[in-house]
């Protein structure tokens, strides 16, 4: 079977299929590999509810952690109903937008993202609400919105790639709760499940990643023996700052994190280090982006804030964003590679050396948070990547990883700037 990426509905798993032809009235729980194909398989089954069993006035509600991946569950729901249904779909004052698709017969599929404490849902009559990374939100978020599928005898569906099975004190999260729920139909979806991946390329990660990151990320598994590295309450504690703050006095760092191939989010944050504190004042994401893209973005920003450093991770394919950056008059004195810099062990010029490990930058921001010493954006994008933050210890070795770390990954690299031999900062 060749498999269709822009037309995923052509090319179905055996799952997929299955979960679509699921009775509306059926609650069901899909715990998902990454690249499984949940949110496809989530928004083709939202138009098929909305075309085929529900009446005018009944709706599909999707939830995510943020408002990109709940419209991205739309955007995909709409491109489906352009190809198979593109007569149905209502025009007008109820044409489509980023947070609503109507259809002729007045049923319809609506997105939000779903905050804290699930306030997006309030007011709302749903038919069928659809929770995408449920495995990350608290319980008093489905405790504002079950209750929307209550006179309308609803349903939900519940997915997401795993998390742990209980929150900071303790208690088992509301999705491992459906995971053990006898009225959930369950959907276990493996690496194994998704002919799409790569054996390859499978072999690679597993050869990469260690026995229970594997386990986490491609087999579907929860795991408790991963933790999370930074805790809630110390996430909330810097969490502070809106973009609309006004800069203090100081340096301005950027900290990249360059995107996988263009398949993954690449991320650039500027930070300004004022006396003994370092604050948040900028971040660019873009998705599937070229590295030239991305080099013209940092020089555009460069000429904005006059970076005293650029932080980059050099490894993978950052190279090709750092290797223009020093050929630039304006940036060449100012890029560093952060994994092939060193970092002093003492004060003196003939002090030993070692070369920056990951679990550096890490143990940095920990400590900055630790300390006071760092405010960052108010935002769910920055407290979710995070929360998805996890270690384990592997032979006596930290282990440190995440998957959802690109925005994490370019703070680390930004916070370096409280080692900025200059600034004579240092945080041990």
């Amino acid at each position: 079977m060749e498999f269709n990426l822009n037309r995923p509905w052509l090319s179905l798993d055996p799952w997929q299929k299955e979960y679509i032809e699921t009775p509306p009235e059926q609650d069901c729980f899909l715990l998902c590999t990454r690249q499984g194909g949940k949110t496809t398989a989530m928004s083709i089954k939202s138009v098929k509810l909305c075309i085929k069993h529900f009446k005018a006035g009944e709706v599909v509600l999707i939830s995510s952690l943020t408002e990109r991946q709940a419209q991205l569950m739309l955007a995909k729901a709409l491109a489906y109903a352009e190809e198979v249904y593109p007569k149905q779909i209502a025009t007008g004052r109820d044409k489509p937008t980023m947070h609503r698709l109507f259809f002729k017969g007045g049923s319809g599929i609506l997105c939000y993202a779903a905050g804290d404490e699930g306030d997006s849902t309030r007011g709302y009559t749903v038919k069928k609400l659809m929770v995408d990374e449920g495995s990350r939100m608290k319980e008093t978020y489905f405790t504002s919105a079950t209750p929307t599928l209550s006179v309308t005898h609803g349903s939900m569906d519940i997915a997401s790639t795993p998390a742990g099975t209980k929150n900071k004190y303790g208690e088992e999260t509301f999705f491992y709760k459906c995971s053990k729920n006898p009225n959930f139909k369950k959907f276990y979806i493996s690496y194994q499940d998704c002919p799409r991946h790569d054996p390859i390329f499978l072999e690679k990660e597993r050869q990469r990643m260690t026995k229970l990151q594997f386990s986490q990320e491609y087999e579907a598994k929860f795991l408790d023996e991963l933790l999370q590295f930074f805790p809630d309450e110390l996430i909330t504690k810097v969490m502070t700052r809106k973009r609309t703050d006004p800069h203090p006095e100081g340096n301005v760092f950027c900290g990249v994190d360059v995107a996988r191939k263009g398949k993954d989010d690449t991320v650039i944050i500027s930070v300004i280090k004022s006396d003994d504190k370092i604050y948040q004042i900028d971040m660019e994401i873009t998705n599937n982006t070229y590295l030239t893209e991305t080099v013209k973005r940092i020089q555009n920003l460069n000429a904005r804030y006059d970076y005293k450093k650029i932080y980059i991770d050099t490894t993978g394919m950052g190279f090709g964003v750092f290797d223009p950056l020093l050929d630039d008059d304006d940036t060449k004195r100012k890029v560093v590679s952060v994994e092939n810099d060193y970092r002093k062990l003492s004060s003196d010029d003939e002090g030993m050396r070692k070369k920056i490990a990951k679990e550096d930058l890490y143990n940095n921001l920990l400590n900055l948070m630790e300390k006071g010493k760092i405010e960052l954006f108010d935002e769910k994008e920055v407290e979710n990547s995070l929360k998805s933050i996890q270690y384990e210890y592997l032979d006596g070795n930290l282990i440190i990883w995440g998957s959802n770390s690109h925005i994490a990954e370019s703070l680390i690299r930004a916070a370096w700037c409280s080692k900025d031999k200059s600034l004579n900062i240092y945080y041990e």
